[in-house]
This record gives structure tokens, C-alpha cells and sequence, in this order.
């Protein structure tokens, strides 16, 4: 899925470079979760042997979270030609990213277990509601605009 989607996205970089800003930023966002959470997913359940918060998330493991974050990486330096930022640029946001959108859904994951709570809802069938995909950019997206806003600009 991860290599469809960057072949897709590197035929389609004229029309990409002339979108604005922020519609890039968004973009780039949801891409390096969906590889972040897809790599962390297939990682886990073939290498998985250490779970990080068996109390938490029993599924996350260490083997997983290490598989995804450095294949989200990959992907996000890969992509530095349609942001503002240098390949290293790129490389380290999407390292900042991908571990904050890792603590996001695990504390996304331990505010459900406290409440009592297996999924936010059945719209996804098989993934929970749309708050089970998108609880990684609670704590990711802010701080992207963060240090996007006050080192970059």
C-alpha cells in the first residue's frame, strides 16, 4: 500500500509542488500515519515478540513501532521534494511526527481502557470509528505545526 501510494504521488508531483501549503502539510500528515500505522500493523504481527504497554495496547510492540516509524521515515524523506524542507528536514519531522503519533494513540488507548471503552465507534469495519484512525494526530499534528511555524518560517 505504502510503495502504490509513493509511486502515485511521485507521477503526480507537478500538480503536487502547485498545491498550497497547508493542503501539502495535510497531506504529508495523514500519509505518514497510514504508512506509520499499515508498517506498525504488519511489523508487529510478523516480528512482534515485545509488547510496549501490555496493560495498554497489548498489540503494540517494540518490534512493530521500530518497523513503522522507520518506514514512515523513509517515506517522509523520500517526499522532502514536495515540502519545504531538506531531505534531513524532512527526515527528522517525519521521525518527530511518527513518534508522537505513536504516544498519541497509545494514550488515546490507555484514556479507552480506563473508560471501559474497546472502539470509538463501528463506521470502519474492522478498525473501529473514525477517532480509533485518527487519535495518532491528536498529539502529532500540533506539534508538527509547531515546530513547522517557529523553526521553519
Amino acid at each position: 500500500m505504502f510503495l502504490l501510494t509513493l509511486a502515485c504521488l511521485l507521477g503526480a508531483g507537478e500538480k503536487l509542488v502547485q498545491m498550497p501549503p497547508q493542503s501539502i502539510f495535510a497531506f504529508l500528515i495523514i500519509i505518514g500515519f497510514g504508512t506509520l500505522i499499515t508498517c506498525m500493523y504488519v511489523f508487529g504481527m510478523c516480528f512482534g515478540r515485545h509488547a510496549i504497554a501490555p496493560e495498554v495496547s497489548p498489540n503494540k510492540t517494540v518490534e512493530g513501532l521500530v518497523g513503522g516509524v522507520l518506514s514512515a521515515v523513509v517515506g517522509g524523506t523520500l517526499l522532502w521534494w514536495i515540502t519545504p524542507f531538506t531531505p534531513w528536514q524532512a527526515a527528522i519531522m517525519s521521525l518527530v511526527i511518527t513518534l508522537m503519533g505513536f504516544w498519541g494513540g497509545l494514550v488515546m488507548s490507555a484514556i479507552k481502557r480506563d473508560r471501559g471503552v474497546k472502539d470509538y465507534g463501528v463506521s470502519i469495519p474492522g478498525h473501529g470509528g473514525i477517532m480509533d484512525r485518527i487519535d495518532s494526530l491528536c498529539f502529532a499534528a500540533p506539534i508538527f505545526f509547531h515546530l513547522t511555524r517557529y523553526y521553519f518560517t
